[in-house]
């Protein structure tokens, strides 16, 4: 055997003789009548607001507050008739200050049945320790829950990614930072409801089941209904149903929406993930270029207190004017001569085979043109820029832009390499759309599994009439990463998706 497999052997041995030591303690509780899980205990104060009120509090001085607190014991030591438990909860770490001669000898004893990781109550007087720490000194300490697994190791934590991932729970108790990551997430989804609410945007909500597969190109995950003996799909995007409503009469309207793309896992995907889609009456690209750098200037300062911040090494200020710039022209300078959409395909498609870049024989000028963009442009745009002029060709909702064959009126917010927001001025004749969902079809009839599906009643809708309007999608998860410096969407994501975990 060897020393790796040695150490292997007695970690699982060590480990389950604490496996075995907790069941006892849990059995001999039970056999006592104690309830190791009991339904409540009443708290009223917290470890952040304890710190506060008791700033003042001078060494080795006892207040006359009574408080009950509750959380995780993640620390302990023993002195004689002395003991120091250190519980976390939501707000951080405070010591119990325990005394013999406070708790009782029988009550104190008790204590040994404690193990690290099981949740406990106390109700005592808040002193400061001689030694300058903040404690409650209890009167009781109580069970709430009895931990039978131990915590990861306390000095090294747990480090490995793949199980961070796959029990988040134990990544919140050993890495502090961990929590701060997603309280930034929830602080910023806030941030992003109060600043649309304040621009007078109405929240609705729209299916997540769609019949048709629609509102973005991508590949669909599917299922089937079997009351109604239907196919459904979940849903790619919102923008569909939304703008169904600026037909019925909402003028203004968002959702903050989980969407779902059947597609590869990587450091920026994930198949289940969040978006804010918006959409407003009677304005056009300009108006979404105004109302995205509005939204994302707010949560920066909401969350941060500040628009600059650095994300992987790369410094980034969203409260100056963004940068704008042409797809085209872009392409134009990464390859060395112009390129345009009269540009002949068998030469866009040598200039994708001279870098590397796979295509296919149906793809047209625009597809070939945004294929050199996202591998040869992209990742070289620390941004924040509006990329504009997408083609028609890959953008099927968007209106054609006036003067310009083949382009649409169309922008992606790029950062640090990454698309954080796509824009259009949204397409509202129905002839038009007719025509662009007939091409999604025959794509989709040709093996292009990302294509669009054939939305008859939408088509119905925009015959009905709908106003001049502006559509925005920003990835909620992308710019969660840049606010919390997270190299992977996965870090972002409370329960990110995994492959199964093996035997």
């Amino acid at each position: 055997m060897s020393d790796a497999d040695e150490q292997g052997a007695e970690h699982a041995s060590a480990g389950e003789e604490i496996l075995r030591s907790r069941r006892a303690k849990l059995e001999s509780l039970r056999e006592r009548g104690d309830d190791p899980y009991p339904a409540r205990f009443d708290t009223s104060a917290h470890a952040a607001v304890l710190a506060e009120r008791h700033a003042g509090l001078e060494d080795g001085e006892e207040s006359d507050d009574v408080v009950s607190v509750a959380g995780r014991l993640v620390a302990r030591r023993e002195q004689g008739t002395l003991a120091f438990l250190v519980v976390r909860d939501t707000t951080g770490d405070l010591q119990l200050f325990c005394r013999a001669n406070v708790m009782g000898e029988d009550a104190f004893a008790q204590l040994d049945m404690l193990d690290l990781g099981d949740w406990i109550g106390a109700s005592g007087r808040v002193v400061r320790t001689r030694r300058g720490e903040l404690s409650v000194m209890p009167e009781s300490v109580t069970l709430l829950s009895k931990s039978l697994r131990p915590l990861p190791e306390k000095y090294h934590g747990l480090m490995d990614t793949e199980t961070r991932y796959r029990q988040r729970y134990l990544d919140l108790i050993s890495n502090p930072e961990v929590k701060r990551v997603f309280e930034v997430r929830f602080a910023a989804l806030a941030a992003m409801r109060r600043f649309m609410e304040s621009r007078g945007f109405v929240e609705v909500e729209t299916p997540m089941l769609h019949p048709i597969p629609g509102g973005a190109n991508a590949r669909p995950f599917s299922t089937h209904h079997r009351a109604l003996d239907m196919e459904l799909y979940l849903r790619i995007a919102p923008e569909l149903y939304l703008k169904r409503l600026l037909v019925g009469g909402f003028e203004k309207v968002f959702e903050l929406n989980r969407s779902f793309r059947n597609e590869g896992v990587s450091v920026r995907h994930n198949p289940e993930f969040t978006m804010l889609e918006a959409y407003e009456a009677f304005t056009d690209l300009d108006g979404m270029m105004e109302l995205v750098a509005g939204l994302v200037r707010h949560v920066a300062s909401e969350v941060l207190g500040t628009t600059a911040l650095s994300y992987q090494g790369t410094e980034i200020d969203f409260g100056p004017e963004w940068q704008r710039a042409s797809m085209l022209d872009l392409v134009s300078g990464a390859v060395g001569r112009e390129i345009t959409l009269e540009t002949p395909i068998p030469e866009l498609g040598e200039l994708c085979e001279e870098h590397g870049i796979p295509r296919e024989a149906g793809w047209g000028p625009g597809k070939l043109v945004n294929e050199l963009f996202e591998k040869l442009v992209e990742h070289e745009i620390d941004g924040p820029t509006f990329v504009v002029d997408y083609p028609l060709e890959t953008s099927p909702l968007a209106k054609r832009k006036p003067g310009a064959p083949g382009l649409t009126e169309r922008f992606e917010v790029i950062v640090v390499g990454r698309e954080i927001a796509n824009a259009f001025s949204e397409l509202t004749d129905p002839d038009d759309q007719r025509a662009r969902f007939e091409a999604q079809a025959a794509a989709r009839s040709g093996g292009d599994e990302e294509a669009m599906g054939y939305d008859e009643d939408f088509l119905r809708a925009l015959e009905h009439g709908m106003p001049p309007a502006g559509g925005l999608g920003v990835g909620v998860d992308r710019l969660v990463m840049l606010l919390t410096d997270a190299p992977s969407i996965r870090d972002v994501l409370l329960f990110p998706h995994l492959r199964p975990e093996a035997d």
